[in-house]
C-alpha cells in the first residue's frame, strides 16, 4: 500500500532502509531490486512465497542459526492462541457468566429498544419543550411593541429619572479607572441581593430585570435613556412567564441601540480586561434581526490610503466579518485599479468561523498602492453577486465599499447592473479623517437603497459596522406579521455562564408612525430571546437503555450538531457560534454523507450502514454495524437522529420486587465484603435526586451507602431503573466471583486481576488489593476497554497508554499489567444482547517471559533447547533474543509484549517508536491502514507574541521631523492620530489588547485550534506472510500474523543492524496544524450541503429608502488641533460625549 501524500501534521514515510548484513559473506543472494542488471525494478518490501524463501535461508556455510521458516512460527502462533484462550476460559468467567444470567432469568426483563418509536418520542418531547419557549417568546414580543408603541419620546429625559438595576455597576464601582467613576454617575441603579440557582449557575435575582449597556455607547444619551423608560415594562412580562414556566431560564431583549434588558438580574461577568460585549454582534441577535446575506465587501487601497487610514479599514473589515453568521455568504476583495480577492477565495463562501478567519487574516495583508479605480471594485463585486454556480443564500445581495474618498460616481456600472430593479444595496464607508467631498460616496448608497457611514477613528468602527443591519431589517418590519417567525440558533457559549445553549428568536418591530396617514415606521426595535440549555435537551434523550456505544443526535440546517456525544469543545469563545459538522464529529463516509443530507431537507430514514468508529480514547478505529434512525423536530430547523449497535435492540430491566434480595445484593456494595468479593466501582450516575455527585469513586460510593439507608430503591426521588439495574448487577458479579474467582490462584497464570463489567455500572475487581491500581473510568459506558469490547468479536487487548514524550513504565512490584477483555453475549430464545464484559489483567514481565517460552523451539518446560555444532537449527524467540526481534503489537499499531527486555517499559507506545523501520514495513505491506481526521475542537496553549516594538498596535507614530513641520499638523495624519490618542486616554486599553483578548489574559487562556489525529488499524492481510525489508546490500527478514480471535498482530523480525539505513517514522500521536486543517480554500470548491432559512424579507414595495446617512465630514481645525495637544500635554482627558450617529434621529421612541 502506497503510503498518502504528507499532508498537516505527517512526516514524510521514506524508503524502507534498515536493514541487517547477511551474516559472514557480503550481500544476500537475492537480485538488487535498485539494479537494472537484475530486472524490472520491484518495490523495496518484497512479498516472498514461503517456498522461495527457504533457500535463501540456508546458505551453505550460513550461521548454525536460520530465521524460523513459516510453518515453525504458524506453530508459535497457535501455541500464543491456545495459551490466550484457555486463560480467558478459565478466569474470565464468559460461560458462568451466561450461566448466571440464565439462573436469575426471574429477576430481569428484556427490553426491545424500537428505533423509530424511540427518535419520534424524543424528537415530540424537545418539540414540546421548544414549543413552550416559542409561546413565552410571542408574549415578549408583543408585549415588547405594545410598551414600545405607548411610550412617549422625552427629549428632556435625565439620568436621574431612570431607575434600574446596572449588571455592570458593581463591576464599575471596583475599577477606579472605570468611565463613571471618573465622571460620577448620576444614574439611580438600583442595589440587589442574589441567591445561588443552580439551574442558571449563577447567583439571580427573580425580583427584577438587569440591564447591561456595551462600554462605547453613552449610558446618559436621550436615546438610551428613552429605551431604558419604556424597556422597564417588559419586567411584569418576564416575571409572568417564568410563573407560567418555571424551567424558562435567560428572557433577554436585545435593543438595536445596543440596550439589553435580561431576567432574571444577576451581576454581569465582567472580564479581566475592556469589555466589549454588544448584544448586536451576538450569533442570535445577528440571526434574529434579518434574512441570510449576500456581501461582498471591497476594500481600496489605492496610494491616497493613508497608513492609520489603512489601519482602519483593516480592523473595520474584521469587525464587519464578525456581524455575519453561518446563514451567510462573503467575499473580501481589494482594488485600486484592479481588483482582486484578498484570500485565496474566488468566490462567495460560507461566513463560518474558519472562512471568517482566512479573511481577517488575509486583510491583514493588503498594502496601499496605485490609483483609485471605484469602476473596477464595484463591477468584480457585481460579477461575484451574479455568479449562480455556486452555493449562496441568495437573499439581501449588498456590497460595502471601504475608501477614503473619490470623485468617481460610476453611475454607468449601476446602470449596467443594478438599475432599475435595484437588487443589490450598497453601503459606502468613508474612512479617516480627510479633505475629499464624500457626496459621490453618499450619492452611491442613496441610489441603491443602501447608507452612507463615516468612520473618521477607531471609536466608531464597531458602530458603524454593524448598523446596516437596520437597513436590511426595514423589509422585515414591513412585512409584519408574515416575518416574525421564531428561529432556533447554532449552539454557542452563553456569556453569562449558563454553557452552551441554543436561543428561540423572534424580531420586535417599531409599530409607531409619525403622524395620521403617515408612513409605517420600517425601523426593527430589537430581538427577542429565550436560551434552552443543551442539557436540558439531552435530560430528554434515553440515557441508558441504548447501551454503551448507542446515542442519540441532533443537527441543524447547516448539518451542525445540537446533540453528539462527540460535541465536547476543550475552549469556547463567546463571540462565536459552537459549529462542528455532523461529518467532523463522526468519521466521514458516503454513507454518512446520504444521511446527513435526508436530515437536513427534513426527511424521515433508516438506515444500517457498516462503518469506522474512533474509540473513547482516540487511539483505535473499529469498523462496526450501526443503524441509524432519523425524524425531523418539528416547528424547528433541528432532526434528530438515533444510532443503535444490533447488539443494543435489547436490554436488560431489572426487576428486584424481592425487598429481602434488594437488601441481601446491597451488601455487597459495602466495603466491608470487597476483601472477599472484590472491589466494586459503582458507575457515577444519577441514581437519585440528592445524591451528592463526586470525582473520587470511593467518596461517591460512600455517599451512595448513606443514601441508600434512607431511601429504598423504589424512592420517587430515585431512577428506580437505574438503581434495580445496578444492584441486580451487584448480585451477579458477586455470583461470578463465586463460582469462578475465588478458587483460582491467579498467580499460577501470572495474573494481577479478574474483572468484570456491567451496564448496570458495576465493576468488580478481584481481588481487593488490584483496585489500587486500578485506572479504568468507573462509569463503563466510558471506558474503552468496555464500548470496544462491545464491538469486537475475541479476545481485545489493551496495553497501558503510554505518551511518547512521557518517562517510559516503572516496572516496579509488578504492577504494570495488559488488559485482556471480551464482551459476554447472551442469546434469551431469539434475542441476542451484550450486558456485561468480562477479563484479566496480565503481569508484563510475567507474561514477557511465557511469550518468550511460548514462541519458542522448547519441547518440554524445562530447559530451552540447544542447537549442535554440526547442525542447523532454527532460531527461536528465547534462546535467540539477540538477532530475533518477537513482538505482540494490537490492531491500533501500539506494542504489547516483547521479547527484548529492554522494551519491556515500551509497552503501550506506538510501534514506529520502538522499531520504525519494522512498523512501516507493516503499513507497506497492508497489515496495517491509516485513517486520518481532524478534531476541530480542540484547545491549544497560546503562542507567545513576537517582538513588536514599543509602539501600542500598529498606531501611526509621527517622526521629530513631522513634529517640527507645520504643515504635518493640519494634516490629516495628525488630525487622525490625535482622534486615536483620545480614544485611547477614555479606553486606554484598546492600546493594550486586541478584541479578541479582552476576554481574558492571552497568556494563561488557551484557544480553540485544530489538531489532526491518526490512528491505524488492521488492513485487509488476514494470512500469514513472510517479507524482506530490502536497501541495498543490507536486508531484514520478518514474518507477520494476525492472531485468531484477538486483537493481536505476532511478528518475528531480524533485529536491526545496519546503521547506514534509515527508516521513515510513521506518526500517531495527534499534531497542531498551524492553517486550521484541511486547506480551506479547497474545501469551499466542495461545500457540504446545507439549507437555509426557508423564507427571505429582502425588498418591500413600500421602503422608503429617503435615510440613508446624508451626514457631513468633519474637517480639521487648527484651533481645535492645538486646543487637542494643549490638553495631551496637561493630561486632562476631555469628557466622553454621547455618541451620534446618522440613525440617532430615527431611534426616537
Amino acid at each position: 500500500m502506497a503510503v498518502p501524500a504528507r499532508t498537516c501534521g505527517a512526516s514524510w514515510p521514506g524508503p524502507v532502509r534498515t536493514a541487517r548484513p547477511w551474516p559472514g559473506r557480503g550481500p544476500r543472494p537475492f537480485p538488487d531490486p535498485r539494479d537494472p542488471a537484475s530486472g524490472p525494478a520491484r518495490p523495496l518490501l518484497l512479498l516472498l512465497p514461503p517456498l522461495l524463501l527457504l533457500p535463501l535461508l540456508t546458505a551453505p556455510g550460513a550461521s548454525a542459526y536460520s530465521f524460523p521458516q513459516q510453518h515453525t512460527m504458524q506453530h508459535w502462533a497457535r501455541r500464543l492462541e491456545q495459551e490466550i484462550d484457555g486463560v480467558m476460559r478459565i478466569f474470565g468467567g464468559v460461560q458462568q457468566l451466561r450461566e448466571i444470567y440464565k439462573d436469575n432469568r426471574n429477576l430481569f426483563e428484556v427490553q426491545e429498544n424500537e428505533p423509530q418509536k424511540l427518535v419520534e418520542k424524543v424528537a415530540g418531547d424537545i418539540e414540546s419543550l421548544l414549543d413552550r419557549k416559542v409561546q413565552a417568546l410571542k408574549r415578549l414580543a408583543d408585549a415588547a411593541e405594545n410598551f414600545q408603541k405607548a411610550h412617549r419620546w422625552q427629549d428632556n429625559i435625565k439620568e436621574e429619572d431612570i431607575i434600574y438595576y446596572d449588571a455592570k455597576a458593581d463591576a464599575e464601582l471596583d475599577d477606579p479607572e472605570s468611565e463613571d467613576v471618573e465622571r460620577g454617575s448620576k444614574t439611580s441603579t438600583l442595589r440587589l441581593d442574589f441567591m445561588e440557582d443552580p439551574n442558571f449557575k449563577n447567583k439571580v435575582n427573580y425580583s427584577y430585570t438587569a440591564v447591561q449597556i456595551p462600554t462605547d455607547i453613552y449610558k446618559g444619551s436621550t436615546v438610551i435613556l428613552n429605551e431604558l423608560n419604556w424597556t422597564e415594562a417588559l419586567e411584569n412580562v418576564f416575571i409572568e412567564n417564568r410563573r407560567q414556566d418555571p424551567t424558562l431560564l435567560w428572557q433577554v431583549f436585545g435593543s438595536a441601540t445596543g440596550v439589553t434588558r435580561y431576567y432574571p438580574a444577576t451581576p454581569w461577568r465582567a472580564p479581566k480586561k475592556i469589555d466589549l460585549y454588544d448584544v448586536r454582534r451576538r450569533p442570535w441577535y445577528i440571526q434574529g434581526a434579518s434574512s441570510p446575506k449576500d456581501m461582498v465587501i471591497i476594500v481600496d487601497v489605492s496610494g491616497s490610503v493613508s497608513g492609520l487610514t489603512l489601519k482602519l479599514m483593516k480592523t473595520s473589515v474584521c469587525e464587519m466579518l464578525d456581524t455575519l453568521s453561518d446563514d451567510d455568504y462573503v467575499n473580501v476583495a481589494s482594488f485600486n485599479e484592479k481588483a482582486q480577492p484578498v484570500s485565496c477565495f474566488t468566490h462567495l463562501v460560507q461566513a463560518n468561523v474558519r472562512n471568517k478567519k482566512v479573511f481577517k487574516e488575509a486583510v491583514q495583508g493588503m498594502v496601499a498602492k496605485g490609483t483609485t479605480g471605484y469602476k473596477a471594485g464595484f463591477e468584480y463585486a457585481f460579477d461575484q453577486l451574479q455568479n449562480s454556480n455556486i452555493t449562496r443564500a441568495n437573499c439581501n445581495k449588498m456590497i460595502m465599499m471601504f475608501t477614503d474618498g473619490g470623485e468617481d460616481r460610476v453611475q454607468d456600472v449601476f446602470e449596467k447592473y443594478n438599475w432599475p430593479n435595484r437588487t443589490v444595496r450598497v453601503f459606502t464607508f468613508s474612512v479617516g479623517q480627510h479633505n475629499y467631498d464624500v457626496t459621490p460616496l453618499q450619492w452611491m448608497a442613496c441610489t441603491n437603497k443602501g447608507y452612507y457611514f463615516e468612520i473618521p477613528s477607531i471609536g466608531a468602527i464597531r458602530i458603524n459596522t454593524q448598523e446596516y443591519l437596520d437597513v436590511l431589517g426595514r423589509p422585515m418590519v414591513l412585512a409584519g406579521k408574515e416575518a416574525k417567525q421564531v428561529q432556533w440558533t447554532n449552539v454557542y457559549e452563553d456569556a453569562l455562564g449558563l454553557g452552551l445553549v441554543v436561543t428561540g428568536t423572534l424580531p420586535v418591530f417599531n409599530l409607531t408612525q409619525d403622524g395620521p396617514g403617515e408612513k409605517k415606521n420600517q425601523l426593527i426595535l430589537g430581538v427577542m430571546g429565550i436560551d434552552v440549555a443543551l442539557n436540558d435537551i439531552k435530560r430528554l434523550t434515553p440515557n441508558y437503555t441504548l447501551g454503551a456505544n448507542g446515542y442519540v443526535f441532533a443537527i441543524d440546517l447547516n448539518g451542525y450538531v445540537l446533540l453528539h456525544p462527540n460535541l465536547k469543545p476543550q475552549t469556547t469563545n463567546f463571540r462565536e457560534p459552537v459549529t462542528l459538522d455532523f461529518l467532523d464529529a463522526e468519521l466521514e463516509d458516503e454513507n454518512k454523507e446520504e444521511i446527513r443530507r435526508s436530515m437536513i431537507d427534513g426527511n424521515k430514514g433508516h438506515k444500517q450502514i457498516r462503518t469506522l468508529v474512533k474509540s473513547l480514547d482516540e487511539r483505535y478505529i473499529d469498523e462496526v454495524i450501526r443503524n441509524y434512525t432519523w425524524v425531523p423536530i418539528r416547528s424547528t430547523n433541528y432532526s434528530l437522529g438515533l444510532v443503535l449497535p444490533p447488539y443494543s435492540t435489547f436490554y436488560l430491566q431489572a426487576n428486584l420486587s424481592d425487598q429481602i434480595l434488594q437488601v441481601k445484593y446491597f451488601e455487597f456494595l459495602l466495603p466491608s465484603s470487597f476483601e472477599s468479593e472484590g472491589h466494586v466501582f459503582i458507575a457515577p450516575r444519577e441514581y437519585c435526586k440528592d445524591l451528592n455527585v463526586s470525582d473520587n469513586n470511593t467518596e461517591f460510593l460512600k455517599n451512595f451507602i448513606e443514601l441508600m439507608e434512607k431511601v429504598t430503591p423504589d424512592s420517587k426521588q430515585c431512577n428506580n431503573f437505574l438503581l434495580h439495574n445496578l444492584i441486580l448487577d451487584t448480585g451477579i458479579t458477586q455470583q461470578l466471583v463465586e463460582r469462578v474467582w475465588r478458587d483460582q490462584d491467579l498467580n499460577t497464570y501470572s495474573l494481577l486481576a479478574v474483572f468484570a463489567a456491567t451496564d448496570g455500572g458495576i465493576t468488580r475487581v478481584f481481588p481487593n488489593k488490584a483496585a489500587e491500581d486500578w485506572t479504568e473510568n468507573p462509569e463503563p459506558f466510558n471506558a474503552s476497554f468496555y464500548r470496544r469490547s462491545l464491538d469486537n468479536h475475541g479476545y481485545v487487548f489493551k496495553p497501558p497508554h503510554q505518551d511518547s514524550l512521557l518517562r517510559p513504565l516503572e516496572l516496579e512490584n509488578d504492577t504494570v499489567g495488559v488488559l485482556v477483555s471480551t464482551a459476554v453475549e447472551l442469546s434469551l430464545g431469539r434475542r441476542t444482547l451484550r450486558p456485561a464484559v468480562v477479563g484479566v489483567k496480565l503481569d508484563l514481565e510475567a507474561w514477557a517471559e511465557k511469550f518468550k517460552v511460548l514462541a519458542s523451539n522448547r519441547t518440554h518446560q524445562d530447559q530451552p533447547q540447544k542447537c549442535g555444532p554440526s547442525s542447523h537449527c532454527e532460531m527461536d524467540c528465547e534462546v535467540n533474543n539477540e538477532d530475533l526481534l518477537c513482538v505482540l503489537i494490537d490492531d491500533g499499531g501500539f506494542l504489547v509484549l516483547s521479547n527484548q527486555n529492554h522494551q519491556w517499559d515500551q509497552v503501550g507506545r506506538f510501534f514506529s517508536e520502538v522499531d520504525a523501520n519494522l512498523m512501516l514495513a507493516l503499513y507497506n505491506n497492508s497489515f496495517y491502514t491509516r485513517k486520518e481526521s481532524y478534531d476541530y475542537q480542540a484547545a491549544c496553549a497560546p503562542q507567545p507574541p513576537g517582538n513588536l516594538g514599543a509602539a501600542p498596535r500598529g498606531v501611526f507614530v509621527p517622526t521629530i521631523a513631522d513634529f517640527l513641520n507645520l504643515a504635518w499638523w493640519t494634516s490629516a495624519a495628525a488630525w487622525s492620530l490625535f482622534q486615536q490618542l483620545l480614544y485611547g486616554l477614555i479606553y486606554h486599553s484598546w492600546f493594550q489588547a486586541d478584541p479578541a483578548e479582552a476576554e481574558g489574559s492571552p497568556e494563561t487562556r488557551e484557544s480553540s485550534c485544530v489538531m489532526k489525529q491518526t490512528q491505524y488499524y488492521f488492513g485487509s492481510v488476514n494470512a500469514s506472510y513472510n517479507a524482506i525489508i530490502d536497501c541495498g546490500n543490507c536486508s531484514r527478514l520478518f514474518h507477520a500474523q494476525r492472531l485468531t480471535n484477538t486483537n493481536l498482530l505476532f511478528v518475528v523480525a531480524e533485529k536491526p543492524l545496519c546503521s547506514q539505513c534509515e527508516a521513515g517514522r510513521l506518526l500517531q500521536k495527534e499534531t497542531h496544524c498551524p492553517a486550521d486543517g484541511p486547506e480551506q480554500c479547497e474545501l469551499v470548491q466542495r461545500p457540504r450541503y446545507r439549507r437555509g432559512p426557508h423564507i427571505c424579507f429582502d425588498y418591500n414595495a413600500t421602503e422608503d429608502t429617503s435615510d440613508c446617512g446624508r451626514g457631513a465630514s468633519f474637517p480639521p481645525s487648527l484651533g481645535v488641533l492645538v486646543s487637542l495637544q494643549l490638553l495631551l500635554l496637561l493630561g486632562l482627558p476631555p469628557r466622553p460625549q454621547p455618541q451620534v450617529h446618522s440613525f440617532a434621529a430615527s431611534r426616537r421612541l
